[in-house]
């Protein structure tokens, strides 16, 4: 047999408390047993199979669900209070006992039964009772917080080995990871330094071939420079007069004494296209026409024309 206690305070007295005792069988749908004492008297009832019917049926409710709300009132108690509200009424010789139990509701209240319960002659047993189930429930709670307990521990030396065991993997793991990280990332930087070495190849290849190209680039304009100034040359050497004709110019021309310091003419370190130096001789040639002429030349003929 199933039993459970529950505290009560009554809707009339809400400082009164009653302790309810209540037991069925196999199912409290098939019916159980009420006993209610306040700790000077007891009182005592049953409520059968065919009475809960017929309170499903004049609640027009279903039977499962009605047995449901029994079980909420009367076996979890302090779990559902204020959701049910219960009445103890005695009367005078306290021979009786008028209990009923209400589901409450927003706008009100509905009966769930009620039923009256007879005075037991012996209160103290029923007190001793009561007392014994609270003991038999305390130690079963106690033996099965001992287990819950040693399940716990055991659990959790389980739970700690397990943790320990994992650690070690993830560590193990961490390890292989990164050495397989760093294997990555040591090839990827060696392929990006061959990478950097060849465009630093390209661009030295770049800069070499930029400074061949301007060089060659200046050869060219030298190369313009000189032959624009041998067509110069070639253009203004038909122009010169002939050596007899200078030499008479010469002697002709009146004395002109200069007191002026002579500066020597620069001459150029690349000799013009048709000229070529020979010892002390300069060579002129320009269509088939040979001039020697020694440096003193001019000083010469001044002289001879003094004479």
């Amino acid at each position: 047999m199933e039993k459970t206690l529950i505290r009560i305070h009554p809707v009339s007295d809400p400082e009164a408390v009653y302790f309810l005792q209540v037991s069925w069988e196999k199912d409290i749908s098939s019916g159980f047993g009420i006993k209610l004492t306040d700790g000077e008297c007891a009182w005592t009832g049953t409520v059968s199979e065919a009475e809960i019917s017929r309170e499903a049926a004049d609640m027009e409710m279903d039977r499962e669900k009605y047995v449901e709300e029994l079980k909420k009132a009367l076996i979890l108690g302090e779990e559902s209070a204020g959701k049910y509200n219960f009445t103890v009424s005695v009367d005078e010789e306290n021979s009786q006992c008028h209990f009923s139990y209400e589901r409450n509701l927003r706008d009100g209240s509905f009966r769930l039964g009620s039923l009256k319960l007879q005075k037991v002659s012996c209160p103290a047993d029923v007190v001793k009772e009561l007392i014994g189930y609270c003991l038999d429930c305390l130690g079963g709670l106690q033996v099965k917080n001992k287990h819950l307990q040693k399940e716990n521990e055991r659990l959790f030396c389980d739970l700690s080995d397990q943790c320990i065991q994992d650690f070690e993997k993830c560590c193990f793991f961490s390890k292989e990871l990164e050495a397989d990280l760093y294997h990555r990332f040591v090839l990827v930087l060696n392929e990006k330094k061959t990478k950097i070495r060849n465009l630093q190849k390209l661009l030295k290849e770049a800069k070499e071939f930029a400074v061949d190209a301007q060089c060659m680039a200046t050869e060219k304009e030298n190369e313009y420079d000189d032959s624009t100034e041998e067509e110069s040359e070639n253009l203004i050497q038909p122009s010169l007069p002939s050596a007899p004709e200078r030499r008479d110019s010469l002697l002709g021309s009146p004395d002109v004494i200069s007191n002026a310091p002579r500066r020597k003419r620069r001459q150029r370190t690349v000799n013009p296209v048709g000229t070529e130096v020979c010892g002390n001789y300069l060579v002129l040639w320009n269509e088939n026409i040979y001039l020697d002429m020694t440096k003193n030349s001019e000083k010469n003929a001044n002289k001879n024309y003094l004479t």
